[in-house]
């Protein structure tokens, strides 16, 4: 009693302290999480604090994500200046505009966007520079908006501002049922009379056969392929593989042709990184001697979106690409194709399909999907085997005869 009256009695001014230093709880959001390179077990969806946006920032409620050949990549560890771990995944992005800093024009509350981001992408909320930000047409959907993004960039720039792209050009394209292949193929139709020649795993043939003029399964001889359609060779080659496949790619170049790299998937062969892997790809690759290319009048060029927007100061120049992209959208001329789309649980389970080369189209991820449960993979476990067991009813049924008559024996 003494102790409660004494408490009862203390001045109002001393209790002021201690209600200021209670804090207020933080809001959090879930994010997909690489907590190491290595396989997908090293990504983790986890709740982390949400961050409000500072001067010139936008915050988004993120409503679709892309996943991309480059966020395998990163998982593994080969990329060049590989982050730092644990960081958020991802680098694009589709959503609704949440919250503005202070003297961020041009961009306002409940704006519909597609945000390309410096990793940070797979959140709920995403905060991000607006100069890496993109207002959507009104008749496109976020899972599109998700899906547009680097593939098309990537795309219209190697074929337009690099590659010179016109009437009767013809190019080689590889992985043609993929995002980026997708993109490539549907700008090629914006001009008159281009071939392309598409490589693809065979299982994709007949669903993709109709996006381009020639396809050919990569583990043939494309190149002498190729050249038996056109023995002149191609005008630009398109390779996001490199290894031996730059060396074919250069030499089926015409006169004044262009190869372009930007990637470099046969690293990735298993679902860790590999050394062997690694080192193949780029010893496969010939020495490049500048006198012979002049000779034979033939350009060699790489392109990578993340570099040129983030260090390279190119925001401006892609900001115009996007507005032409969307002015192509608004007119028919480009339609994303969305393979599937995942909940951040079950983000292992898409990469593992991207890994494997099973998508045609982008594969998207979505925050506000539930992930697939066990009862769901258990419904389906029980779906064959019932399947099975009904397969195998005559014999069990006769295996029980036989038993039953042993029993009675």
């Amino acid at each position: 009693m003494p102790e409660t009256t004494a408490a009862a009695d203390m001045p109002e001014s001393q209790l002021a302290p201690v209600q200021e230093n209670v804090e207020v709880a933080k809001k959090e959001m879930r994010a997909v999480l690489l907590t190491g390179f290595g396989g997908v077990k090293m990504l983790k969806t986890q709740s982390i604090p949400e961050v409000a946006p500072s001067e010139g920032e936008v915050a988004v409620r993120v409503k679709a994500c892309g996943l991309n050949f480059l966020d395998l990549m990163v998982r593994q560890g080969v990329i060049d200046n590989p982050p730092k771990t644990p960081i958020t995944m991802g680098f694009e992005c589709s959503g609704e505009v949440e919250a503005v800093g202070e003297n961020t024009p041009g961009v306002a509350v409940g704006d519909r966007v597609i945000v390309l981001t410096d990793y940070k992408a797979w959140s709920e909320v995403v905060v991000v520079n607006a100069n890496f930000v993109y207002k959507m047409p009104d008749s496109l959907s976020f899972q599109d908006g998700a899906a547009l993004a680097m593939n098309y960039l990537t795309a219209y720039i190697m074929l337009f501002d690099i590659g010179n792209l016109c009437k009767g050009k013809s190019v080689l394209l590889h992985s043609a049922g993929g995002g980026v292949g997708h993109a490539v193929c549907q700008l090629c139709r914006t001009q008159e009379e281009v071939t392309v020649f598409g490589t693809a795993s065979y299982h994709k043939h007949e669903a993709i056969k109709t996006m381009v003029t020639h396809l050919f399964d990569h583990v043939v001889d494309y190149g002498q392929e190729v050249r038996k359609l056109s023995p002149e060779g191609v005008d630009i080659v398109l390779d996001c593989l490199c290894g031996e496949d730059a060396n074919k790619g250069i030499a089926l170049l015409k006169p004044l042709g262009k190869y372009i790299l930007y990637g470099s998937s046969n690293i990735v062969t298993g679902e860790t990184k590999s050394f062997f892997s690694f080192a193949k790809s780029w010893w496969q690759v010939d020495k490049i001697s500048p006198i012979k290319l002049y000779d034979d009048n033939k350009s060699v060029a790489g392109f990578q979106l993340r570099q040129l927007l983030f260090r390279q100061g190119g925001a401006t120049y892609v900001r115009n690409v996007m507005d032409r992209l969307f002015t192509m959208y608004k007119q028919g001329q480009i339609r994303p194709i969305v393979d599937s789309v995942w909940a951040f649980e079950d983000v292992g389970d898409a990469m593992t399909k991207l890994h494997d080369r099973k998508n045609i189209g982008k594969v998207l991820l979505d925050p506000s999907l539930q992930p697939k449960t066990k009862e769901t993979i258990n419904v389906t476990v029980t779906m064959v085997t019932l399947q099975t067991s009904a397969d195998a009813a005559p014999a069990a049924e006769d295996t029980e005869k036989k038993e039953c008559q042993n029993g009675d024996q």
